[in-house]
């Protein structure tokens, strides 16, 4: 009886665990940087967008140099703080997706730190780009302005703890593709091996339905059947 075939399994290069080609080290590191140049640019529109999109308090001079908010319970500074959230809750996922898809599933560890340094340079940027935008104007205005002129603050980020979204959320899509995947695959090793430990039907087992060997219906000779009369 033959025995059954294994599966095969292809080798890795070198024939060694963990072997890597020349040059993987330098590939790596490139994709790392890639991540991180690419993240930061996502941070540059998401710069321009908080700055379209979040509110602004408004203030009334009251002497060249000073100026009161006009209405002191607004919720514009909250408003924009939470537009920065969202807005970094949004590009990590796109830049955790595109990542692992054009480099955290091939070059692993490296281009994951990729990701999330990329993600929090990303952050700083567009923090950098809202908070700059109107500054100058704003400067001027309260300087030279007349009292009773209305100006709108500018954008200014309530707490840095804001900045940890972007890699966050960056590193738990990544992070949740590749986990999704590796279970996936610890599945289907642990089917094939319960496959393989089982084994093919031998071909002297009796097909489903039949009687066995042993059984009273197997040891019946057609000849001990009694005749007809006649």
């Amino acid at each position: 009886m033959a025995e059954p075939s294994l599966p095969h399994l292809p080798a890795s290069s070198g024939g060694q665990p963990g072997f890597r080609p020349p040059g993987a080290g330098l590939r790596a590191l490139a994709a790392a940087a890639a991540a991180i140049v690419g993240t930061a640019v996502l941070g540059v529109g998401a710069g321009f967008l908080w700055m379209a999109l979040a509110p602004r308090a408004l203030l009334v001079v009251a002497a060249p140099g000073s100026a009161n908010v006009v209405n002191p319970e607004t919720s514009a500074f909250i408003a924009a703080d939470g537009w920065f959230i969202l807005l970094s809750v949004l590009g990590g996922l796109v830049s955790g997706l595109a990542g692992y898809v054009l480099v955290v599933r091939r070059y692993r560890e490296p281009a994951m730190a990729g990701v999330l340094v990329g993600g929090l340079a990303a952050a700083l940027v567009a923090m950098w780009i809202g908070e700059r935008s109107g500054r100058a104007a704003f400067s001027h205005g309260l300087a030279a302005g007349q009292p009773g002129s209305l100006l709108r603050v500018p954008l200014v980020l309530g707490g840095h703890g804001a900045l940890a979204f972007w890699p966050l959320a960056a590193g738990l899509t990544a992070g949740g593709i590749e986990a999704v995947i590796l279970l996936r695959e610890r599945w289907r090793e642990a089917d094939l091996q319960q496959a393989l430990a089982l084994g093919p039907p031998t071909s002297g087992s009796p097909a489903p339905g039949s009687p066995g060997p042993g059984s009273p219906a197997s040891r019946a000779d057609p000849g001990d059947q009694p005749a007809g009369r006649g």
